[in-house]
């Protein structure tokens, strides 16, 4: 019985170490995050990416009178509002791509600021909560993927070269 407990004390007092898992191992400088986490993030990019590609780009896009109409207040024409839509497209299908996603949300993000200027400063505050409401997801998206950036910018400067 003396035994059982040296041994059992000798047991408690080495110092364990655990080896590192995969879920609290660094990835690329950055914490990865939960899978719970990893996957509501995910969502948010898709759900977000639908909603700058559908009810937001298309009409801009595709010329409709409502969009028109805004974008002739605002004064700068047709132009602005093929190019913002155009923007808003190419922003939404870069946010669903993983290399792209953080870069993507931050112009996203930037169009965002952009569009609130705009709604304080042309339409009087009228619809300026809509664009912040699109911003603080955007923002947690460019948070949270931002360990993308370290390759996208190593990606485009190895094609330079």
């Amino acid at each position: 019985m003396t035994t059982d407990i040296a041994a059992t004390a000798a047991t408690a007092a080495t110092p364990v170490t655990a080896a590192p898992t995969t879920a609290s191992a660094p990835r690329d400088g950055a914490k990865k995050l939960g899978r719970r986490a990893d996957i509501s993030v995910r969502v948010l990019q898709i759900l977000l990416a639908l909603a700058f590609a559908i009810p937001s780009a298309s009409p801009k896009l595709v010329g409709h009178w409502s969009a028109a109409e805004t974008f002739d207040e605002i004064g700068w024409g047709d132009w602005l509002m093929y190019t913002v839509g155009a923007l808003e497209l190419a922003g939404a299908v870069a946010l669903v791509i993983p290399i792209l996603s953080s870069a993507s949300a931050t112009a996203l993000t930037g169009l965002m600021i952009g569009a609130f200027v705009t709604q304080m400063t042309v339409f009087e505050g009228q619809y300026a909560l809509t664009p912040l409401l699109f911003s603080v997801p955007l923002v947690l998206i460019a948070w949270t993927r931002r360990h993308h950036n370290k390759a996208l910018l190593a990606l485009v400067l190895r094609r330079r070269v």
